[in-house]
């Protein structure tokens, strides 16, 4: 996925608090990702990623997504398309984005879109992975960064993290010890996209040079 400007311009989607949208905020001001968020939209009204954005003077628009519930899809989804053009996209990182991503938007940015999960995937996609892992009992769970396509929490791997399934976790702490991870990964995974230098293979994404 070469990116073609000199800058990365990702625009971050996102439903509530945000954290890995301040992930990426924190890594371009301490100058370890060579980018800008050049956009912030939500599907919900009041959440914080939108208080967290204009903190730092990044643009940030709440745009609702209605009639639908789980979706981006229809009018709502042609005005995403038209916002993020807007703002020159390069990268659309989800952070949190609580709906389904359709085809329209899948078509116009096409490779470009990225998700964070909770989990290993291709084990737990969907919601609460961290709850999976803990039903499941597994030793070992983290956190993926992949591309977006049409399947849920399907695309090729960019990154991932382990994190260790205490005896006494809850799956409130980890989830916390999962997000510590994630707010490694989603940065690591945009320099890797700014090189510029990955290629797929198939479901893998290798470093090319």
């Amino acid at each position: 996925v070469p990116v073609e400007t000199k800058i990365m311009r990702i625009a971050v989607l996102g439903s509530g608090k945000g954290s890995n949208c301040q992930s990426l905020i924190d890594a371009i001001e301490a100058k370890v990702l060579d980018a800008e968020i050049v956009c912030v939209i939500s599907d919900v009204e009041d959440a914080f990623i939108l208080e967290r954005a204009r903190k730092h003077g990044i643009p940030a628009q709440f745009i609702s997504a209605a009639p639908f519930k789980t979706k981006l899809d229809g009018e709502a989804e042609a005005r995403y398309v038209e916002v993020l053009r807007e703002h020159k996209t390069d990268v659309i990182a989800l952070a949190g984005f609580m709906r389904v991503v359709k085809d329209g938007l899948l078509d116009a940015f096409p490779g470009k879109i990225i998700n964070i999960h909770p989990s290993l995937l291709p084990a737990f996609p969907g919601l609460e992975g961290w709850t999976q892992a803990i039903n499941y009992g597994v030793r070992v769970t983290g956190c993926t960064v992949h591309i977006v396509e049409s399947g849920i929490d399907t695309g090729p791997i960019i990154v991932q993290k382990s994190v260790p399934v205490m005896d006494d976790d809850t799956p409130e702490s980890l989830h916390a010890r999962i997000q510590v991870q994630e707010h490694v990964a989603y940065p690591e995974a945009m320099n890797r996209i700014k090189s510029g230098r990955l290629e797929r293979q198939g479901r893998r994404m290798i470093e090319g040079s």
